[in-house]
């Protein structure tokens, strides 16, 4: 019996570099419809066409460490009309470690970075979360 693949075992990586988070979301397309209908068509209904893809922003988050905001470094780049953008690989993983899905992110920058919520009585990990807009998302399967 074949079992659908479990979402706990991904790797995200930009430029050769693999960083570790506890959570990826917001990996969707959603393409626009658009409606047309010709003046003399003997249907009374509209037909639907694809349009323009849109594509949600990706949030990431991870555990906070000492000494590394490279995350707020990489916000500091962004001004205007000078941005510096990454190419981001999200793969979903089997149990070798091996990619059997994996997202492509096209041309990413970070709008949105932050920080962990701080609760004197809290007893939880501290973690960011960076919000990355991106011009495309494509999908392979191995």
């Amino acid at each position: 019996m074949a079992y659908p693949i479990s979402v706990f075992h991904f790797q995200v990586e930009w430029g050769g570099t693999r960083i570790g988070f506890t959570e990826v979301s917001g990996l969707s397309i959603e393409i626009q419809a658009i409606d047309y209908r010709e003046g003399s068509s003997l249907e009374y209904q509209v037909s639907k066409m694809p349009g323009i893809p849109q594509y949600s922003n990706i949030t990431l988050k991870r555990g906070v460490f000492r000494a590394d905001n490279e995350f707020f470094q990489w916000l500091n780049t962004v001004k205007m009309n000078n941005i510096e953008r990454r190419d981001i690989t999200i793969s979903l993983l089997n149990e070798e470690h091996e990619p059997v899905m994996v997202w492509k992110v096209k041309s990413a920058w970070p709008c949105k970075v932050e920080g962990p919520s701080l609760n004197s009585t809290g007893n939880e990990v501290a973690i960011e979360t960076v919000e990355l807009c991106h011009e495309g998302l494509s999908i392979e399967t191995t």
